[in-house]
């Protein structure tokens, strides 16, 4: 899949907020892709973390009340957890609000497509960055069969380097590979 098309393909209209009278806590996450070659960018949570210890997920977190909107949330945890800074102009897109099972947040996923990249950095909150080559990792897609995990029709594993994603992050890669799939 080339830059361009890909770029076109998940760009969307962009409205940072959630409209829900659910009791869950608001949340975003970034989703990086970038290069010729698209590459998403995913990060590995420290083993010791409270919540979501050890799993891969997007560069994003919960609203603070110094964020102006989701969107302000998704790029302040980006640039505090991997020293990426993107600017709003370079947002293109967002997807469907995805809830978390067991810790109560609602994430909202936006989409930033990147011709490069600087060096990042990790801070305390993420283990490792992980740079997935796009088109191959969405192919990985699988049903979650995992029975320690919280089973209904819509969970979804994908892997990379022996490593399952799954939960929230694998709905959110749903959502794109279900976009591209017909491509």
């Amino acid at each position: 899949m080339k830059f361009d098309n890909l770029k076109s393909i998940l760009s969307s209209p962009i409205i940072p907020e959630i409209k829900s009278n659910l009791d869950y806590k608001p949340a975003s996450v970034l989703i990086v892709i970038y290069g010729d070659n698209p590459t998403i960018i995913m990060t590995e949570k420290p083993k010791s973390m409270k919540f979501h210890a050890g799993e891969i997920s997007f560069p994003g977190g919960k609203f603070d009340s110094s964020d102006s909107d989701l969107l302000d949330t998704a790029l302040r945890e980006t640039s505090e957890e991997i020293g990426l800074n993107v600017s709003k102009n370079d947002v293109i897109g967002q997807l469907t609000p995805v809830q978390t099972l067991t810790t109560g947040f609602l994430i909202l996923p936006f989409v930033t497509m990147l011709e490069q990249i600087p060096p990042l950095i990790t801070n305390s909150e993420v283990e490792k960055i992980l740079h997935i080559p796009l088109s191959p990792f969405l192919q990985t897609v699988a049903k979650d069969t995992d029975p320690s995990h919280n089973l209904m029709d819509e969970m979804y594993t994908f892997e990379y380097q022996n490593q399952i994603v799954w939960g929230a992050s694998a709905r959110i890669l749903k959502q794109i590979e279900n976009t591209l799939r017909f491509i």
